[in-house]
């Protein structure tokens, strides 16, 4: 049976969908998936790491998954913070952050503007050196197929198009959560097509400067988790962002691409728990 959705409030009074799982009294860790997932994304770390005693939110992001879409078609990255602050605002402890892609853009300009918001922050396969190739990869493969789908299955090619490298699922079933069924009979992904608006590749580099001035000012335990075979982040990337955090601890996950996560649980997993324990342990 799916679980019902916990509900949040944005900085802007939007309702903000999660999954909350784990001991009530349990160290808190939030999970920030990337642009154009869901909090399904996370769902094998999620179950691991509340069995390891985390209190643990996955967050639907604004215009992803079931939260709400954005009438004005604010998407920017501060309207995000904003959002996460308003979310741990609601926590009794400052919980640990781990973002992917744009949750982990978005987890790092918030440690760098509240110091206090976070205990620890993990970065998953994001620096502010952002490869061209891949966000042209992530950019064609989300503003693509305008026109929904035939079928499930149909999107599942689409995916498997964008990454060869996972195996494809025997079912459909998880990617369901991913997609909606609109009355015309076709399946089109759940974020709200204004989140793709605009010159993204402006935006890039907008967010790649402040990602480095945010760097700068990060001092709580950090921890960057890097699929080797990124499109997105490369070897150089993670070195350059080492020298803004000489505290930042590295794991490069083989056999993983920029769905480090997907492509890797079980490593990804081990990496995590490893440095949270460390840092963020549990009871």
């Amino acid at each position: 049976m799916a679980q019902s959705p916990v509900w949040f409030t944005g900085g802007s009074g939007n309702r903000l969908a999660a999954d909350v799982s784990g001991p009530d009294d349990g160290p808190p860790v939030l999970l920030l998936h990337g642009g154009g997932q869901t909090r399904h994304s996370w769902s094998k770390a999620h179950q691991t790491l509340a069995q390891e005693g985390y209190r643990v939110i996955s967050l639907d992001a604004r215009g992803h998954g079931e939260s709400d879409w954005i009438e004005d078609g604010d998407y920017s990255n501060q309207s995000q913070v904003d959002d996460l602050v308003a979310v741990i605002n609601t926590l009794e402890a400052a919980p640990a952050l781990v973002g992917a892609s744009m949750g982990g853009v978005n987890s790092l300009i918030a440690c760098a503007a509240y110091p206090a918001l976070a205990s620890t922050l993990i970065l998953v396969d994001v620096t502010p050196r952002l490869e061209s190739e891949g966000i042209d990869n992530i950019i064609r493969f989300m503003t693509g197929n305008a026109d929904g789908f035939t079928s499930p299955e149909h999107a599942a090619d689409a995916i498997t198009a964008y990454n060869p490298n996972r195996a494809r699922p025997s079912s459909t079933r998880g990617l369901e959560k991913n997609l909606r069924l609109r009355e015309d009979g076709r399946w089109y992904w759940h974020w709200d097509p204004l989140f793709m608006a605009g010159n993204h590749r402006q935006k890039v580099a907008a967010v790649s400067q402040r990602m480095v001035e945010a760097a700068g000012k990060i001092r709580i335990p950090t921890l960057l988790v890097r699929g080797q075979q990124s499109d997105v982040v490369s070897a150089k990337g993670a070195q350059e962002l080492q020298a803004i955090i000489p505290h930042l601890s590295f794991v490069d996950v083989e056999g993983a691409g920029h769905m480090v996560a997907g492509d890797k649980n079980d490593l990804f997993n081990a990496a995590i728990i490893e440095f949270l324990q460390r840092h963020h342990p549990a009871h």
